[in-house]
């Protein structure tokens, strides 16, 4: 159901990036890889996170909260903690990784040296809008259509429209039936993303993520709305790419390590 997949292997790589799938994500980040400046492609292995569902096999458990999703997850990535790794999740995905790093927190497991959320509200604060999952056909594409991240030949297409509808319904339930427990901020350093324009997000509900780390914290806002990250890719990994660099840096060297 959920998996680890190296966009591509680096044995040389002293950082491993986990990217996490927003709602319904088919192979969001298999591109970035290559897009990023190469003395940071020298330096890291980017790692998508991959629901089983989001891949066409649609035979699987559609889960509608997080805490089995977490049971697969943190196996899943048990064996990619031999280096480093920072958590880059959007939207769900920002939701997924922080719960995540709490999670390995939680059985003793070496968490994130930095969690980057990406076009979420911080979890302790509560969506004010109301929930979407349940919504009939007509009404909960709509909201995806207004949204903006769903690829516009999945759009017009009834056919692959209807076969996506369990996943990405079981996607937006995860988030809406979010539970936040409160806990101790995280020990790693947040960086927070947002979309100037995104209706969904506003920049003090990125600010908030701050109460959830004792480390650093940043926020750096886009041009675009909720899926900034698609619309103003080249600049958001221009962004990537400065983060992992500055958090390189702060790596110990081979030498040391």
């Amino acid at each position: 159901m959920t998996s680890v997949r190296c966009e591509k292997a680096n044995p040389a790589a002293r950082l491993r990036l986990f990217c996490f799938p927003f709602a319904g994500a088919i192979a969001a980040y298999r591109p970035w890889y290559d897009e990023l400046a190469p003395p940071v492609r020298r330096m890291i292995e980017l790692c998508s996170i991959v629901f089983r569902t989001h891949e066409g096999n649609h035979r699987g458990t559609l889960f509608s909260s997080l805490p089995p999703l977490l049971d697969l997850l943190v196996p899943a990535i048990a064996s990619y903690q031999n280096i480093p790794f920072v958590f880059f999740g959007h939207s769900m995905g920002a939701l997924v990784s922080f719960e995540l790093a709490r999670r390995l927190r939680e059985q003793g497991m070496p968490g994130p040296v930095h969690l980057i959320v990406s076009g979420h509200r911080a979890p302790q604060l509560q969506d004010p809008r109301p929930p979407i999952h349940l919504l009939p056909d007509p009404d909960f594409w709509r909201h995806l259509r207004e949204l903006g991240g769903t690829p516009q030949e999945v759009l017009q297409d009834p056919e692959l429209m209807e076969l996506l509808l369990p996943t990405l319904r079981a996607d937006f339930a995860v988030c809406e039936n979010y539970v936040y427990a409160v806990d101790e901020p995280l020990d790693c350093c947040i960086t927070a993303f947002g979309g100037r324009n995104d209706p969904r997000v506003t920049q003090n509900e990125l600010c908030a993520w701050q109460a959830q780390t004792r480390g650093s914290f940043s926020v750096r806002m886009f041009p675009g709305g909720h899926f900034f990250v698609q619309t103003a890719q080249l600049l958001v990994l221009r962004v990537l790419a400065e983060n992992l660099t500055r958090i390189l840096a702060g790596l110990p060297s081979a030498e040391t390590a």
